[in-house]
């Protein structure tokens, strides 16, 4: 079989990991459609608001040379007609589709967050933000809304730049760490002089112009209000008719194949396999998207995919450029007590988000050559038991 044309919607970690694969057949053309000319290091976008990166890299540096980069938006995809809808009116025909297009900041759902606060879960977001504080004076109380790594990151990055910054975490800093790697965290948050909120009472229920209002009543001056608080998918999938979990991502089998279509593939942070999606990381990106091209390669070849079985088992959060926070985790993607913290910590940090560039230009020099070590038991044994299986919508 010759002349296999497979489109990927979506040039992040997943979606380029992906494209780069595929190349491993000689009989395969892919072409990568993404908004942007240049690849994203979202791990670095509170860098990019801090100032201290630019969070961007030349598709050259990670993509195959034989991967196409078309840079263009898919308005609508037609799994019916296998052809994708562009928005300046152009269509792309495909054998087999790769969707990965990623994830970005979710609505806000609080009166007043979509005039006055800053998203930060974009290049485009967080390029807007840098420009509205290069322009705030340097007393301008800052107030991050979201205690999740973002929050964390970005409010860590303007203290140290010498913000006067409060953290509102609607709840818990930093749910996802142990108690132990919290109070790192915490005591990091504080060295830099961040006021955090957290616990009952610090949800925010309103932004206005200068201030953030809070479940308990309080209101907090803020020039500048960053909103971090969350991740929301496109609704692509969700207006092409296919099957999404309540949250919109595209819902798949353990193959990462769509219950709709096995034409269609998902992979990334908008791919709810089984209904059980992975945390949205970079770190879930590199296997997902690895697997997600295995998928369509066996489906070329005629043989039965095999299922995903991957894991994560850590999480790391900078606090500053000097500072920061490794949690381990158990594979399963839950946090364990241990953790190391300040300057290692940092190093470790860095060196994660290093290590993705690394693994995407592997993949693009030596097509296949990508390997993810850790294993998850523990995902067989939810689908097993039945715990998983979010609600599906059309």
């Amino acid at each position: 079989m010759s002349g296999i044309d497979v489109v990927v919607i979506g040039g992040g970690y997943a979606g380029v990991m992906a494209a780069n694969r595929l190349t491993r057949s000689d009989d395969v053309s892919v072409t990568l459609i993404n908004s942007r000319p240049d690849f994203v290091e979202r791990v670095r976008l509170h860098q990019l608001v801090g100032g201290s990166d630019d969070a961007v890299v030349d598709y050259r540096e990670v993509l195959a040379e034989r991967v196409r980069l078309l840079v263009g938006t898919v308005t609508r995809i037609d799994a019916a007609g296998r052809g994708v809808e562009l928005e300046d009116g152009g269509t792309v025909g495909y054998d087999y589709l790769v969707y990965a297009v990623g994830s970005g900041s979710a609505d806000p759902g609080v009166p007043g967050a979509a005039e006055f606060a800053y998203p930060i879960a974009g290049l485009e977001e967080a390029r807007r933000l840098r420009s509205v504080l290069d322009g705030a004076s340097a007393q301008a109380p800052v107030t991050v809304v979201g205690g999740g790594p973002l929050g964390i990151e970005a409010a860590a990055e303007l203290a140290e730049a010498g913000r006067a910054v409060t953290l509102v975490c609607g709840g818990l800093l930093g749910p996802y760490l142990h108690p132990r790697g919290r109070r790192s965290v915490a005591k990091g948050l504080a060295r830099l002089g961040v006021t955090v909120l957290d616990g009952p009472g610090s949800v925010a229920t309103a932004v206005t112009r200068d201030a953030v209002r809070l479940e308990d009543g309080r209101e907090l001056p803020s020039e500048v209000t960053i909103w971090a608080a969350g991740f929301g998918v496109p609704d692509l999938a969700a207006r092409s008719g296919l099957s999404t979990d309540a949250a919109g991502r595209l819902l798949t089998d353990e193959t990462l194949t769509s219950v709709d279509d096995e034409r269609v593939v998902a992979t990334g942070d908008a791919a709810a396999p089984s209904g059980l999606p992975l945390r949205m990381s970079c770190q879930a990106a590199l296997p997902l998207g690895s697997h997600a091209a295995d998928t369509v390669l066996s489906r070329i070849a005629g043989e039965r995919p095999a299922e995903f079985d991957k894991g994560i088992a850590a999480m790391c959060v900078s606090l500053g450029r000097r500072d920061g926070v490794f949690q381990v985790a158990h594979r399963n993607d839950t946090a364990t007590p241990l953790h190391v913290s300040g300057r290692f910590g940092a190093k470790l940090k860095e060196a994660a988000c290093k290590s993705p560039i690394k693994q995407l230009a592997g993949e693009a020099r030596k097509p296949g050559s990508h390997s993810w070590m850790i294993k998850d038991a523990e995902r067989g044994k939810t689908l097993r038991s039945g715990r998983a299986g979010a609600p599906a919508t059309r």
